[in-house]
């Protein structure tokens, strides 16, 4: 190698606080293999390039994170083989003199496929079947039975069959039920109210803090699950390389199925840097996204860790933004959740409304979440943890369709929070009804699962998590889906009382219909103001006319209640796979955008001195 690119790479570790070695393949300054050749060439071992063959009864994990496993089938004893990172690379040189014998070196990645083909059915199964081992009271299965699913529906039926009957208990019980109801459209207004309240103040974002220098940052973890995602490979490698983080703290993993040859082939079309790494799921059950993480979340080697999905185009300072508010946030916040933004508008009538409904979650309920501490179903991407949190609760449900919002309140229930991260992830929305539907459908059922996983001791959850806590939780699970199921039956009824004329009555009946108007007038500002407010403060002037179409927009999720109340039935575990790269129209131009040759670095650092002459 040249002294120039020597030089560079000591240059990038000594800003980095990292390691040359690290630099080196990171920054795809060297290749995996030459690098791993010429460390076997100096401590005089072999290097081994073929199919490796690993011994029975080793951790796998353990062997994975530590670069050794001992190989199988060797005369005269044990053979080591090595694929050192970072540091260890230095320990192993130094301590080469005292080795007796030092051992064979292969590159990460071919101990990594040699790992996994020796313990492929070991980790499909650690994947799908540690928490439900570890933790059964968090996992959803067993999930609920369709006689469940028909005695929970009876009682409520019941419910509004007695709450309608013209007597003083039925009176009580509606104004009961309606009294719950304006208590759960609370947070919505509430959080809708604060969002109002700091346009009108012009300080809806706070000052940007200080962020982390290059060498005051930790190795970051980013996981992408991804099957037949092969269009927006191109455009995923393009916002993952404009990311302001330094290569050498960067662990990338492509978590792909074993089926998928497509996606497989897109990824080796382009030559990738170490920290780029191809992770082959194991065949295995379920086929879902949460079980993909799983197999990742073992061998993660970052401090912390994000989730994207493959259509994202990412803010290029989030991860250095969420390391600076992870440093300075206390060690219960152990998730972060980013802000999610559809950018495509066009393309029909249903995707800017899908964006206002983004704009109401992640821009106005979203943060009042965070600054209240409350439970925060996570969005699935964006999600940024406390590598070694994750851990502790286990991971994600891989039979829950709905990981990231069961994840949020397992996380509440372990005394943890979720914080706001003030940084945009760009995605598409689905513009056609059906797709659309399928998305919307796994999303109900995916909280009917939760809802009745931790539903099963509802005073245990009470006890640990409080009284507001407890109702902020069933106003966001469980809540979402009743009211959804019931809401074409619920705008019809407000809509008659609100055009039919009132007939005289007694004060009884009075009372039940303003009640009932109440509730039906506190439901549509709930439904719409958070989305004119997320409107507002994206700037998103020419769709705050549209806001007043969301009324007929929740009716299709009415229908997907009702499907979803259908498929969990029938299907509890089914993934309805999203399909990616379809976006025509972009709004920003991010879902269009290709890699760029330079990155602005957010940092206060200054940029590395040039190289010397020579």
């Amino acid at each position: 190698m040249s002294l120039e690119t020597l030089s560079r790479a000591a240059i990038i570790a000594r800003r980095c606080g990292t390691d040359a070695a690290t630099a080196l393949l990171n920054e795809g300054l060297l290749s995996e293999e030459a690098f791993y050749r010429a460390l076997a060439r100096r401590l005089g071992a072999p290097f081994l390039v073929g199919p490796l063959a690993i011994c029975e009864g080793v951790p796998y994990a353990r062997c994975l994170m530590s670069g050794a496993a001992p190989l199988a089938g060797c005369e005269g004893g044990e053979t080591l083989v090595a694929a050192p990172r970072g540091a260890a690379v230095a320990r192993l040189i130094a301590a080469a003199d005292r080795l007796a014998e030092p051992p064979a070196i292969t590159t990460p990645t071919v101990l990594k496929q040699a790992l996994f083909a020796r313990y492929g059915a070991a980790i499909a199964e650690d994947a799908s079947e540690t928490l439900g081992r570890l933790r059964p009271e968090w996992s959803c299965r067993p999930g609920p039975l369709a006689v469940d699913l028909a005695l929970a529906g009876g009682v409520l039926a019941l419910v509004v069959l007695l709450a309608r009957l013209p007597t003083a208990a039925g009176f009580v019980l509606l104004l009961l039920v309606q009294g719950l109801m304006l208590a759960l459209l609370t947070f919505r207004l509430a959080a809708a109210a604060i969002g109002a309240a700091e346009i009108v103040r012009a300080d809806a974002s706070e000052p940007r803090p200080v962020l982390l220098t290059d060498d005051a940052l930790p190795t970051y973890t980013i996981l992408v699950a991804l099957y037949r995602e092969a269009p927006v490979v191109p455009r995923l490698l393009g916002a993952l390389r404009r990311l302001d983080y330094p290569a050498a703290k960067l662990d990338i993993k492509f978590l792909l199925e074993a089926d998928d040859d497509e996606t497989a082939a897109a990824f080796r079309a382009t030559p990738l840097p170490a920290r780029f790494e191809i992770v082959t799921v194991p065949e295995g059950m379920p086929r879902t996204k949460p079980r993909a993480l799983n197999v990742a979340l073992p061998i993660a080697r970052g401090e912390h860790l994000v989730v994207y999905d493959a259509e994202d185009v990412i803010s290029p300072e989030q991860l250095r933004l969420a390391a600076t508010v992870f440093a300075r946030a206390p060690a219960s916040t152990a998730c972060l959740q980013g802000r999610l933004v559809i950018d495509k508008q066009g393309d029909g009538w249903l995707p800017p409304l899908f964006a206002i409904e983004y704009a109401a979650l992640f821009d106005v309920l979203g943060p009042a979440l965070a600054a209240w501490r409350m439970p925060t179903p996570l969005g699935g991407t964006s999600t940024h943890f406390r590598t070694r949190i994750l851990r502790k609760l286990h991971g994600w449900d891989a039979w829950n369709v709905t990981e990231d919002a069961d994840l949020g309140l397992r996380m509440a229930l372990a005394g943890y929070h979720v914080g706001d991260l003030p940084s945009a992830t760009f995605e598409e929305a689905l513009a056609h009804p059906r797709k659309w539907l399928r998305q919307r459908t796994r999303w109900m059922k995916g909280f009917l699962q939760t809802s009745f996983t931790h539903g099963r001791r509802p005073l245990d959850l009470y006890r640990r998590l409080g009284a507001a806590e407890s109702l902020c939780v069933l106003a966001l699970l469980p809540g979402t889906v009743v009211s959804a199921l019931f809401y074409p039956f619920m705008l019809l009824g407000g809509l008659a009382d609100l055009i039919i004329p009132a007939e005289d009555g007694d004060s009884l009946a009075i009372v039940k219909r303003a009640a009932s108007t109440t509730v039906f007038l506190g439901g549509l500002a709930a439904m719409c103001l958070p989305g004119l407010v997320g409107c507002l403060r994206r700037g998103w002037f020419d769709l705050v006319p549209l806001v007043l179409l969301l009324p007929a927009y929740f009716l299709l999720g009415s229908l997907a209640a009702w499907l979803a109340v259908f498929e969990l039935a029938r299907h509890p575990h089914r993934w309805n796979k999203t399909e990616h790269g379809l976006a025509r129209t972009s709004r920003t131009g991010a879902l269009a955008r290709r890699p760029s040759a330079a990155i602005r670095s957010a940092s206060t650092a200054p940029p590395p001195s040039p190289l010397p002459a020579g």
